[in-house]
């Protein structure tokens, strides 16, 4: 069998975009893992790869790389890397055919192992534009992540991303990715019927950048008769905190509650009626986002409620299984709200059983097992 290497700087066990690909190839292709904790189901061997330094040798090391954008010496600061020396050692004497890459973090290593032709890179995110919300950052970091991907990208047999419109972004740098959205996996879940309050559901991590009590205050500000859940990853405990005071202080209609796992997050979203994504464009890829969490809530055949985000929106006119509201604010949001109705909802959660299938994990690693069983040819 052939021997491939999926290669990624991420938990690989928890890591849903990772645990679809290994699915995609267990059978059919001797997997090889690489990257941070226990080995995944369907990995014929794992290797731990080091994490990131914290601490004083993280300071450190970010000092340098500061001098070294300045100098815009973009080679060095690829070349000196802690993490991706460690990274070398760990893979040393590892043999593979074919290595799929995950994100340009990883991309690197793979030339190491075999040649260009055969690698495929996975580019979970427009990395130029990673961040980009914050001036210092724009300034410093995108141009050695636009180099990036030119050097380690580029030369790649082929690249996948996660929507049409980073793929369009990512041709000016020299590539033509095709896409591989985040969906889930296909359920074979009941349409139910909508609950009275309509049940709102978000989940998700709990990130100040993600501005999540938009949400809460649309619901305040709503008049109709619905209640929100927000199941939040503990990613700062802080901000958890002041969305809790704030729900508190608005009353029962809303909760804020920890996440549920991997394994039970469409069964647990299942008993609500509506998800809810409103994340405001703040940055680059916070403009091109399509998430795992839009594609959770069709398996949970619920209706689904975004921003003006493109490529969310436009699947949402295209399936018609939810609504836009025409801003990022709480008054924009409140607005969609005010005009739910039970018929309304159902309908939407029809739609999404029948955009199911077609918006599955299944129907979309063939972007990958196309790719791939080109570069074993």
């Amino acid at each position: 069998m052939t021997r491939l290497l999926i290669l990624s700087f991420s938990n690989l066990s928890t890591d849903a975009r990772l645990l679809r690909q290994i699915d995609a190839f267990a059978a059919t292709h001797d997997v090889i893992t690489a990257g941070w904790g226990p080995a995944p189901a369907g990995s014929s061997r794992h290797i731990v790869l080091p994490q990131p330094a914290t601490g004083k040798a993280r300071k450190a090391r970010m000092l340098v790389e500061s001098a070294l954008l300045r100098l815009r010496a973009f080679r060095l600061i690829h070349e000196t890397s802690p993490l991706h020396r460690a990274a070398r050692r760990a893979l040393r004497g590892v043999r593979a055919d074919i290595v799929l890459a995950n994100d340009i973090d990883a991309a690197p290593l793979a030339y190491d192992l075999v040649p260009a032709r055969r690698v495929h890179v996975d580019l979970h995110e427009y990395f130029p534009g990673l961040h980009d919300d914050n001036p210092a950052w724009a300034r410093l970091r995108g141009p050695y992540n636009a180099w990036l991907i030119r050097r380690f990208a580029a030369p790649a047999a082929s690249t996948t991303t996660v929507a049409q419109e980073i793929a369009e972004r990512y041709r000016s740098l020299g590539l033509s990715p095709g896409v591989v959205i985040n969906a889930s996996r296909l359920r074979n879940l009941p349409v139910r019927p909508v609950s009275s309050p309509i049940r709102l559901v978000h989940s998700g991590a709990a990130l100040h950048g993600r501005h999540l009590e938009t949400m809460i205050e649309a619901v305040s500000l709503s008049t109709a008769d619905i209640e929100l859940t927000l199941y939040l990853m503990p990613n700062d405990t802080s901000y958890i905190e002041q969305l809790r005071r704030r729900a508190a202080e608005i009353g029962p209609k809303i909760r804020v509650l920890p996440p549920v796992p991997h394994a039970e997050l469409v069964d647990t979203l299942a008993a609500h009626d509506v998800g809810i994504h409103i994340l405001p464009a703040t940055s680059t890829n916070n403009r091109l986002a399509l998430p795992n969490k839009f594609f959770d809530f069709v398996q949970a055949r619920l209706g689904v409620i975004v921003g003006p985000t493109p490529a969310m929106a436009g699947l949402i006119e295209r399936h018609g299984f939810g609504a836009i509201a025409p801003g990022f604010t709480a008054q924009d949001v409140a607005g969609v709200l005010d005009e739910l109705s039970p018929a309304q909802v159902s309908e939407w959660k029809a739609q999404s059983d029948r955009s199911a299938e077609h918006l599955s994990a299944e129907r979309q690693v063939q972007g990958w097992t196309d790719a791939i069983a080109q570069l074993r040819g």
